[in-house]
Formats: C-alpha cells, sequence, structure tokens
C-alpha cells in the first residue's frame, strides 16, 4: 500500500527538481495561504476561510518535502510579523499571535499537509474516495493539534470543542469533498495534456 511512488501534481506541471522551481512553488503557496488567510467566505455557523483547503492541498499537489516547506515559509513570514494569519494584524502579529489560541492550529499545518503529501506520493490524490480519506486525515492532524493547544492555552475546563471544533464541522466537510473532486480531475486534465 504504501511501498510505490508516485509524482505529485507540481512534478506533472514543472518538470525538474531545481532549487529555482521548488523556490517559486513555495513563495506562491505560501502567498496562496496568505490570501486564503484573509478571505472569509459566509458560512454556518460560522464564516470560513479557505486556508485548511489550501494548507491541504498544497500537501497533496507539492509533495511532503516541498508542501512541509511550503507551509514552514509560512508560518516563518507570520513569526517575522507579517499580518500573513487570519485575524491579523488586528489581533496581533508574529510570535505572539502565534502563542495564542489558534497557535495549535497553525503548527498542525505542517503534520498535515506532509501526511497529505506523503499520501500523495502513494497515489491517493488520483481517486475520489481515497483523496477525502487523505483530506480527512490531514484535517484530523489540524484539529488534533489545534484543540490540544486551545485547551492548554484557555484551559480543560472551558467548552474546547463547542469554541474549536463544531462550529467548523460543515465548512470542513464541505472543502474536503470540494478537495476529493478537484484534485482526482486536476489528474485527468494533466492525463489529457500528456497526449
Amino acid at each position: 500500500m504504501f511501498s510505490s511512488t508516485y509524482p505529485v501534481l507540481a512534478d506533472q506541471a514543472f518538470s525538474g527538481r531545481t532549487a529555482l522551481r521548488n523556490g517559486v512553488l513555495a513563495i506562491a503557496g505560501s502567498l496562496a495561504l496568505w490570501l486564503s488567510a484573509k478571505l472569509q467566505v459566509p458560512f454556518y455557523p460560522v464564516p470560513m476561510t479557505m486556508q485548511t483547503f489550501v494548507v491541504l492541498v498544497i500537501g497533496t499537489a507539492f509533495g511532503w518535502r516541498l508542501g512541509a516547506a511550503t507551509i514552514a515559509l509560512y508560518l516563518a513570514e507570520g513569526a517575522l510579523g507579517l499580518p500573513v494569519f487570519a485575524g491579523t494584524p488586528e489581533k496581533g502579529i508574529g510570535l505572539a499571535y502565534m502563542a495564542g489560541p489558534t497557535g495549535g492550529y497553525l503548527l498542525g499545518y505542517l503534520p498535515a499537509a506532509a501526511l497529505c503529501g506523503f499520501l500523495a506520493k502513494r497515489g491517493w490524490d488520483r481517486r475520489i474516495v481515497t483523496m477525502a480519506l487523505s483530506m480527512l486525515l490531514g484535517t484530523v492532524v489540524i484539529y488534533a493539534f489545534g484543540l490540544s493547544w486551545l485547551g492548554a492555552v484557555l484551559g480543560w475546563d472551558k467548552p474546547i470543542l463547542a469554541w474549536g471544533l463544531t462550529p467548523f464541522i460543515l465548512g470542513d466537510l464541505l472543502k474536503l469533498a470540494l478537495a476529493a473532486a478537484v484534485l482526482p480531475l486536476a489528474w485527468k486534465f494533466a492525463g489529457h495534456l500528456d497526449r
């Protein structure tokens, strides 16, 4: 199940593994994350950003190494004080913001992207069912980090799940379905380009 490796979408779209290609993709990915954090989509029960969607798609499309490096670049930009996170600069910037209640979710982006990239290298991004499962696993990783951090910062006597999980489930299911449809479709399109 995990022994074979496949190219990821970035390999298919941009041949050659050069430092320049990887640098351009990492910068483009960090800019996409920045934009996705700032755009809010009206949704029930809370507005949603597309940030977790972009995190998991970057991991899937770039593979685990470049995907994790891209997320690390984004986190470094935020740690240095660039207003790249949702709610910045209004809610603070830099390491102070990252140490706040949402810091665990931000940290969870790195292993979640790496996991989705690892699974994509094993071909999970080519079929709807396995892509949905990959996105679900990545989302679980983000929530595991986020909720653990949230509980540690605010106290486990607070309604942590009501604050940090349940308002976002519907939006995350929508993003999961979107990725499960779009990424396998991108592979079908990439296959037609090869002909």
